[in-house]
């Protein structure tokens, strides 16, 4: 891990410019049902999205639905940071998207079921003001799809 005082000038203020307070006290839910009868959506901001999808911009704080039941080896990251080792998504995708782990513990009754779709934001460069419209989305389709619980992969 980088320290700050070692980093350029520009990077290290442009870290240190998303001090920001924290969001609030963390809210813990207690899953009122068993995992083996919980539905599950996952949910990345490694950048990820299907190659016929738009690619995420440098600054971008929309994001992009994932299918549940398409092949995950059509899965492209276009992650944007300069700082991020892409080498291990490249051998495998569930590194930063666990989407056929998942699938597993499905198909062995560990979890009760998956969301229809998924979704991606790509993480990198914006203070987390940026991707409030785009979270505020996301939720209501999360519970369209009546998900219980989502899996967090931050990248």
């Amino acid at each position: 891990m980088v320290r700050l005082r070692d980093l350029p000038e520009y990077e290290r203020d442009h870290l240190l410019s998303k001090c920001d307070p924290p969001l609030g006290p963390p809210v813990w839910v207690a899953p009122k049902r068993p995992l083996e009868a919980l539905r599950m959506a996952l949910l990345t901001t490694a950048g990820l999205h299907y190659r016929d999808a738009e690619a995420f911009e440098a600054a971008d704080g929309t994001f992009r639905p994932i299918d549940g039941e398409e092949n995950t080896a059509g899965l492209v990251m276009s992650h944007s940071s300069v700082n991020f080792d892409k080498s291990g998504f490249a051998e495998d995708v569930n590194l930063v998207f666990p989407l056929d782990r998942f699938r597993e513990l499905r198909d062995e009754g560990v979890l009760g079921s998956l969301a229809s779709v998924h979704y991606s934001f790509m993480g990198a460069g914006l203070a987390p003001t940026a991707f409030e419209a785009g979270a505020i989305q996301v939720a209501a389709l999360l519970k369209r799809d009546q998900v219980d619980a989502v899996f967090l992969t931050p990248v």
